[in-house]
């Protein structure tokens, strides 16, 4: 029986432990670190809640006998990302990426790209005075500063630290429609969207319907993996990684 550990969270994650279930020789456990308070839950075994750290993944991963290791959490969990290849490097277990291919790849006219949300927010006032911020509830705080500009901020649970003092706040999760999304920023009076390149369909909706508005959107870039690390881009990359190695 081969244990294999997926640092979930992300719609990836998930099929990934649907498609694994069936298979009488793998055994799965997936952890989510426990940040959104109603998660969607994978198939299987479930863990939540964060490690310790590097040292106590590393006692985690002995204790629980892991043979295999994917991390497919959000590609902007840099922390838990750098944490897991190097508790995966010091016990010598396996482990790849699974991460979705960025919006970036594919730029349209109209887009702006910086670093992390602190450029972004320093940015922003260049690019227009109703923003529609759309970074998940890490970052806000970067913008809270912004008097000057409005804000539609929306995540699936409340931001972490202040938000904008102009600003109405809705708490929605993916997918959306490309309807409804343009219907949400023409209701809004929206100038200017603001979010993270985190890729995938589930959410990309925003980004046609800013198109097809004309209004500039700012992206921040995912971090940069930790060297040596092996990236797929799909759950089907994944599956054929395990099997190479099972």
């Amino acid at each position: 029986m081969t244990r294999v550990l997926i640092l979930g969270g992300t719609c990836e994650a998930r099929a990934l432990a649907a498609g694994l279930e069936p298979a009488g020789d793998i055994e799965v456990v997936s952890s989510l670190a426990g940040r959104v308070r109603e998660p969607l839950l994978p198939s299987g075994q479930v863990r939540v809640g964060g490690f310790g750290g590097v040292d106590g993944l590393v006692r985690w991963l002995g204790d629980n006998r892991v043979d295999l290791i994917v991390d497919a959490t959000h590609p902007f969990a840099a922390r838990m990302t750098q944490n897991a290849a190097e508790a995966a490097a010091r016990v010598g277990v396996p482990m790849v990426a699974l991460q979705r291919p960025g919006w970036l790849g594919a730029e349209r006219e109209g887009w702006t790209a910086v670093d992390d949300v602190e450029s972004a927010a320093a940015v922003l006032p260049q690019l227009g005075t109703r923003a529609f911020l759309t970074i998940g509830r890490q970052g806000v705080h970067a913008f809270a500063g912004l008097d000057a500009l409005w804000f539609l901020v929306r995540a699936i649970d409340p931001p972490e630290g202040p938000v904008p003092p102009n600003s109405e706040l809705i708490f929605a999760r993916g997918p959306f429609t490309v309807g409804a999304e343009t219907a949400l920023i023409r209701r809004h009076r929206i100038d200017v969207l603001v979010t993270k390149d985190s890729g995938g369909q589930a959410t990309a909706a925003k980004l046609d319907a800013a198109a097809a508005l004309a209004i500039p959107v700012l992206l921040v870039r995912r971090p940069t993996l930790p060297p040596g690390i092996e990236v797929v881009d799909d759950v089907a990359g994944a599956v054929s990684w395990i099997e190479s190695i099972t």
